[in-house]
Parts: structure tokens; C-alpha cells; sequence
């Protein structure tokens, strides 16, 4: 275990679940407070925010905690970080795990609500305005805006502000071809599935092109660039493509090897929506993306 002011660090030497790994590592604390410590956000396991109790650990992973006392002071922001803030954006990373949003079931955990909070410890007037999601289980870069009207310009020129989204993917089986694109037609089921079609038209214009950086036989690293931006584009179409995202029981993937969705943004570039000035922001790819496709 080592230890420095922040947070605490541990190794898992055994299988065990989550919440049993903990409280033999925390003893000197109670059971409720133990599980506090996960329900508020404060466990990272490998680079990822975890607050499930029966979640599975395998020997080697690192359990990280946030201490109590630093959950506590104002300013922590749990499961991401501020990369860059003005008056008109925020822009984050965060980590798999956490909520863009939220949700009938959480409302508190999320990147917006914490945000909002950040902001109005300047200002009770402050508010934070959600432009563009990830998904729960992504990690990378997210803008947030600060005022309606910015919100509404970045929403209404999407297209001509952002130059360049790029996002990294663990995926499924050894990918042949070095690079490549992938067009459909996206459609959602009832049940909220997004499925691909071939007919023109039916549905939303999604592309995407991939570019292969390492593969074994097992995963490959793909780098994949976004002419459009639908919902669970990626996992779509890298399901279309046979190679699933690693982790992505929703389309196709049958193994969790990495303990979440092998999915992270990686850089977000666009003009600034008041200054125009052309801006470019990168969150590293998660370290256990790299080793698996090696």
C-alpha cells in the first residue's frame, strides 16, 4: 500500500469483490463507512471510477481511495478533472464511470451536477450547460458551456467549430486492415438500441474512420476519427465492422477484460465559440488499453 496526502493506494493480490477487498484494507473503519466512501465516488480501480459493491478484482489491479478529508474540501471534483476553464467553456476529463448526466437514478454523481456546483462557488448565478455527451463508461474530453447563448452556438455550428474529434478503442480480435471507414444509416429500437441500416437515408448519416495503431490476436488498438457525432456511434459501427468494443455488452462484445468500455476521447479540437481562436485538448489513453493490444 502506499500512501501520499490525497488518497491511498492499494494492490489487489486476490479475486475478491470490491467492497470485501476494501474493508479488509480499511479495518480500522466501519462497514458504513466504508461503503460511503464507495457510494460518494471516492474508488478508482485501474484509472476508472467504481462505486459498485460486488464489482470483480483481479490480482494486480490498483485500488485507489480518496481520503475523506479531501473528498470534503470544496473543490474535489470525483471522477474528472478540469483540463481548462473560461468564462464561456469548461473542458474536462473524465473518467469511465462517471455520468455525463443525470439520470432517473442518479442525480448527484455526474460531471454536470459537479460542475455546476464548481461554478457557483464563484457566483450562486453561475451555470453549467451540457453541449455533447459520453457515454457512462467512456472516459476523455467533454465541453461544457457556461451561459445559454454559447451552449446554442456550439450546439447550432457543431460542425463547423470542432475540427478534429479522435477516440481510442480497444477492440475485439485481431483487426486486418490498417485503416478504413465505416458509413451507415443509424436507427434506435424501442428498447434504445441503436442499429445500423445500409438504406440511404434511413436514419442519421454516421461515419467514422479508423486507423489501426497496434494489434495481437486477441485486441486491437484502433484510432478512430468522427465526421459525425450519433449516438453510440463507434460502438455501432465497430460491431458492424466484427471487432466490438471490449467490454461493450450492449453491441456484441463478449468479455470484460479491462473492467469497463474500451472507449476514450482522446482529442477534442475546435475554434473557440467567442474568440474563434483555435483550441486543442487530450486526455492520455488509458494505460490498460495499451497493454492489452501489445
Amino acid at each position: 500500500m502506499s500512501h501520499n496526502n490525497k488518497s491511498l493506494t492499494f494492490t489487489v493480490d486476490e479475486e475478491t469483490e470490491l467492497l470485501k477487498f476494501l474493508l479488509k484494507v480499511m479495518d480500522n473503519r466501519s462497514r458504513n463507512s466504508v461503503k460511503s466512501i464507495l457510494t460518494r465516488g471516492q474508488v478508482t480501480v485501474d484509472e476508472h471510477m467504481e462505486t459498485k459493491h460486488n464489482y470483480p478484482l483481479k490480482p494486480g489491479q490498483t485500488v485507489n481511495v480518496l481520503k475523506n478529508k479531501e473528498a470534503k474540501k470544496e473543490n474535489v471534483l470525483v471522477g474528472m478533472s478540469i483540463l481548462y476553464e473560461d468564462r464561456d467553456i469548461i473542458i474536462i476529463n473524465k473518467e469511465a464511470g462517471l455520468l455525463s448526466i443525470a439520470t432517473e437514478k442518479e442525480k448527484k454523481l455526474t460531471a454536470h451536477h459537479q460542475l455546476m456546483e464548481h461554478v457557483r462557488r464563484e457566483n450562486p448565478g453561475n451555470r453549467v450547460f451540457v453541449v455533447h455527451r459520453l457515454d457512462k463508461d467512456t472516459s476523455g474530453v467533454m465541453m461544457f458551456a457556461k451561459s445559454e447563448k454559447i451552449k446554442k452556438k456550439l450546439q447550432n455550428s457543431w460542425k463547423d467549430i470542432v475540427k478534429e474529434r479522435t477516440y481510442i478503442a480497444l477492440v475485439e480480435g485481431e483487426v486486418k486492415q490498417q485503416q478504413g471507414v465505416i458509413k451507415s444509416w443509424l436507427r434506435e429500437s424501442k428498447t434504445h438500441i441503436m442499429y445500423s441500416s445500409s438504406n440511404k437515408n434511413d436514419g442519421q448519416l454516421a461515419i467514422t474512420h479508423f486507423k489501426k495503431l497496434q494489434s495481437n490476436k486477441n485486441f486491437s488498438l484502433l484510432e478512430l476519427q468522427l465526421d459525425t457525432g450519433r449516438k453510440n456511434q463507434i460502438r455501432v459501427h465497430l460491431q458492424d465492422l466484427g471487432h466490438p468494443v471490449v467490454g461493450d455488452k450492449k453491441y456484441g462484445s463478449t468479455q470484460n477484460v479491462i473492467g469497463r468500455l474500451g472507449l476514450h476521447a482522446k482529442i477534442l479540437s475546435f475554434h473557440h465559440p467567442y474568440t474563434e481562436k483555435l483550441m486543442l485538448f487530450k486526455a492520455d489513453v488509458p494505460k490498460t488499453f495499451i497493454k492489452k493490444s501489445k
